[in-house]
């Protein structure tokens, strides 16, 4: 029996995210459609960041030396990922501001993504037990069904320094 393993579940965020960018574009003269879309997505952006910053990131830095680099770019793309969210979300959804904030948004997004999974998903792969794997996954999973729709996380940028002094 195979069990179910962090890196899977946030592959499986990956795939989720870059269907719903592109909902957003097939629905891109239609401002309902939009809203309906951009609410839960903008949501799970930042539990998905959250939940990688309270559990993903911390058991990385523990095993892999090269992770304190990898980790401080990902904080950094969280930073610019939560920022073009808050940009999106002072402009009327379907004007032209707000699509700029939305493509940033999808930009740093799929930055993020690319990076994570050449490099980060991969290493933990390798390092990572079938057991520590499936531990965090069932913590990853449980995070972000208690935080659905984005409720009790402070959407705010980090320091990616202090963020790995913090967790390292």
């Amino acid at each position: 029996m195979q069990t179910t393993r962090v890196t899977d579940l946030i592959r499986l965020d990956h795939v989720w995210f870059r269907s719903q960018f592109a909902a957003l574009a097939a629905a891109r003269d239609d401002p309902a459609t939009l809203a309906s879309v951009w609410s839960p997505l903008s949501a799970r952006l930042e539990v998905h960041a959250a939940a990688e910053e309270s559990l993903f990131y911390p058991r990385l830095l523990k095993d892999d030396a090269d992770a304190v680099d990898d980790t401080k770019d990902a904080i950094k793309d969280h930073n610019e990922i939560r920022d073009a969210i808050k940009d999106a979300e002072g402009h009327s959804i379907g004007d032209d501001a707000w699509w700029s904030a939305v493509d940033a948004t999808e930009h740093a997004n799929d930055e993020h993504m690319e990076e994570e999974e050449k490099g980060p998903l991969i290493e933990f792969d390798d390092a990572a037990s079938a057991g520590e794997q499936a531990e965090l996954a069932s913590a990853f999973a449980a995070f972000e069904i208690e935080h659905a729709g984005a409720r009790g996380i402070t959407i705010e940028d980090k320091d990616p320094e202090g963020y790995v002094a913090e967790n390292s």
